[in-house]
């Protein structure tokens, strides 16, 4: 008789998810015949070549800039010459193109992974899935086709192969991982339950499992009394949520009458196909850089500004606050991004990047200023830490509207808000000409605990802190003193738990993924003041 085993780790998407497991292999690859060097050298550069088409196609479908700026990373890699130069002069001497190009990512993983930074600690795994994707397509193997109602395990899931299952009730079981990574945001913003730091060793496939991605657990040959549990959790969850479905329609209010604003985050226009507009009070945070990834030019005006407006159109009047592109860090835009910056998340990103390369950044502004005469547009400035930056950001707008007009192109000045993500900006806020502020609490939490939310053994330091909680209410106050708007557009935005803490703080716009709209007002729905 089979007997029940647990398995604890810990919870990083939530929901429950009831299938067969499905063991991942760890991307081996069948045997090929080597040929003589040149024909080596172009069956490499030609997997190669098949590689980045792959990761191009996934772009396309990803539907979101994170997992987009993540399959970015990927694609620069192969760009980048430094990385198989050791591959190519081994093939010139007569080693197989599989043996060469395994020998030098292997050696570029364990780099990655035994750095000081947890950047590049967590990038080790997008190496290994590069690698692995490139020696299939040199072995002539196909992907394998992974089911979407199955509870995958693996060591660890690179974002690519994430985007490759057609989820259906399924979920994922990780050995390593944090709540914070790549693959959780994924998850989460996707409805697939997931669990990271588990034990995944000596698992077989096809053995029935249960995984609870709120508990972090995943349950092996379920008994009958565990099983009726987990039936009646699912259940009440269902209700929960058709509880929650019914704030939807409704204005976010609280137990004691106050408005709250609830708005959306989005990375492009799909994200709004299936969002009635009458449900939020508009669009809180429209991330561009989905329209500068996965492609081999830069977005023109015309382009930028076609999509712009359909954004705009979508939201009937409502407000669209529109980041300007915020590259860098872990999102890489080949051919604008710098490579191999020792700490990309504390180098050239976000404003620091687009003041550096204005020819780039004024074509933005010019088609933001162009869609501003169709809608309630607002432009926010992801990164600012200074209050110098900002100044010159509306130096560059002011040109922009300038040379729109000097040519008779219709335009609008939008307001020039910025993004609070950096704690020097939070402390110094009222020194910032800013005429909106939204605070980006995941990189504020980040850089006030000087801790990589993409490192698992500091996933404690990613939740808010009493620091990070002082100055969402420094800011939060100063926008009450002087009449400006203050938003959240993180993570913590979308998370019923931390709620309470965020209207206690004195915020009341709020911003988050579509999925997290109902349950946000319902969240509301409960909240009072304390007296």
């Amino acid at each position: 008789m089979a007997i029940e085993e647990r398995r604890q780790g810990r919870a990083a998407a939530p929901g429950l998810a009831s299938g067969p497991l499905l063991i991942l292999d760890d991307g081996a690859t069948s045997a090929r015949v080597a040929g003589a060097p040149l024909q080596e050298d172009a069956a490499l550069r030609a997997a190669m070549a098949a590689a980045a088409g792959d990761l191009a196609a996934l772009v396309a479908g990803a539907g979101d800039d994170e997992a987009a700026g993540v399959l970015a990373f990927q694609m620069a890699l192969l760009e980048d010459d430094a990385l198989t130069e050791a591959a190519f002069a081994a093939i010139a001497e007569g080693t197989p193109a599989d043996v060469a190009f395994r020998a030098a990512l292997d050696a570029q993983v364990a780099d990655y992974a035994a750095a000081e930074d947890a950047y590049f600690r967590a990038r080790a795994a997008d190496l290994e899935d590069l690698r692995d994707r490139v020696l299939r397509r040199l072995a002539g193997v196909d992907d394998r086709a992974l089911p979407g109602d199955a509870i995958l395990v693996a060591r660890d899931l690179p974002p690519s192969r994430f985007l490759a299952v057609p989820w259906s009730g399924g979920g994922l079981a990780l050995g390593r991982g944090s709540a914070t990574s790549h693959v959780a945001i994924l998850a989460r913003a996707r409805g697939v339950p997931m669990v990271v730091g588990a034990d995944v060793g000596g698992l077989l496939d096809g053995t029935p499992a249960l995984l609870d991605g709120d508990a972090g657990t995943l349950v092996l040959r379920p008994d009958a009394a565990t099983s009726a549990a987990f039936a009646d959790q699912r259940a009440e969850r269902a209700e929960r949520r058709a509880f929650e479905a019914g704030f939807l329609a409704k204005p976010a209010v609280t137990a004691d009458g106050e408005r709250v604003r609830v708005m959306v985050n989005i990375a492009g226009p799909d994200d709004l196909a299936t969002l009635d507009p009458a449900h939020v009070d508009g669009v809180g945070l429209v991330r561009t850089e989905f329209l500068f990834h996965g492609r081999d030019r830069l977005p023109d005006e015309e382009e930028q500004l076609a999509v712009y407006r359909r954004i705009l159109d979508w939201a009937g009047g409502r407000p669209v606050t529109i980041r300007t592109l915020d590259a860098g860090g872990d999102k890489p835009v080949p051919g604008l991004t710098r490579p191999g910056e020792s700490n990309p998340f504390l180098g050239v990103r976000g404003v620091r990047l687009s003041l550096r390369r204005p020819d780039v950044f004024l074509v933005q502004l010019r088609a933001l200023a162009r869609a501003a005469t169709s809608g309630n547009l607002k432009v926010m400035v992801p990164m600012v830490s200074l209050p110098e930056e900002l100044r010159r950001c509306r130096t560059l707008l002011d040109e922009a509207l300038a040379a729109l007009a000097a040519a008779g192109v219709p335009a609008a000045r939008p307001p020039l808000g910025m993004m609070v993500e950096v704690p020097a900006a939070a402390l110094a806020v009222a020194a910032f000409d800013a005429d909106f502020l939204s605070i980006g609490s995941n990189d504020l939490i980040q850089y006030t605990m000087a801790a990589s939310r993409d490192e698992p053994d500091l996933a404690d330091l990613a939740e808010p802190s009493p620091a990070v909680v002082e100055l969402i209410a420094r800011v939060a106050a100063h926008g009450a003193a002087t009449g400006r708007e203050v938003s959240l557009c993180g993570d913590l935005g979308g998370e019923p738990g931390h709620l309470p803490m965020l209207l206690g703080a004195g915020l009341r716009t709020l911003s988050m993924a579509p999925p997290a709209v109902a349950a946000i007002k319902a969240a509301v729905g409960r909240w009072k003041a304390a007296p």
